[in-house]
């Protein structure tokens, strides 16, 4: 679980890295970050978000500063805070799921094979690696708890929150 972790998190620098320096630029950030939210992100944005955690401050993140600010997304800020903690993530990890989510609305909203290739496709569309619909289609039956094929909110909060 934990080496897939790796990978993964390996995989998403890497879709964020487009010119493969091994750093992730306020630019690149933004781009990535534009597609990903399906709305424009403001360099001014952009450049705040990697200030937050870029440790050496050279305007770059490299993968352990990326690997930082994605723990910031996922559990709700770096610094340890616990008042908050739980609304701030599920709020992260609602806009994360409403990025691959298939079309219905805020309550009827569901991950389908077909919406989690298109999404990974946007991320790693540099990348050699794409997916396939079976893929998906395996990644969601493993946090699928209810067994209809897709995941819900709360089936996508047992994934990210790694307690399957």
């Amino acid at each position: 679980m934990v080496a897939e972790a790796v990978l993964q998190a390996s995989s998403v620098f890497a879709a964020f890295d487009k010119d493969g320096d091994g750093k992730v630029s306020a630019a690149e950030l933004r781009g990535s970050m534009t597609v990903a939210l399906g709305e424009d992100v403001s360099e001014e944005e952009a450049a705040a978000i990697l200030a937050t955690v870029d440790a050496d401050g050279d305007g770059m993140l490299d993968q352990e500063e990326f690997s930082k600010l994605d723990a910031a997304a996922t559990h709700g800020g770096a610094d340890g805070d616990e008042a908050g903690d739980d609304e701030v993530r599920r709020r992260c990890l609602k806009e994360a799921f409403m990025m691959y989510a298939a079309e219905g609305g805020d309550e009827g909203a569901r991950i389908t094979p077909a919406s989690l290739m298109r999404m990974l496709g946007k991320l790693l569309e540099s990348s050699a690696e794409k997916m396939e619909l079976e893929k998906c289609r395996a990644m969601i039956c493993r946090f699928d708890l209810d067994g209809d094929g897709v995941l819900s909110f709360d089936e996508f909060m047992v994934m990210m929150m790694g307690n399957a």
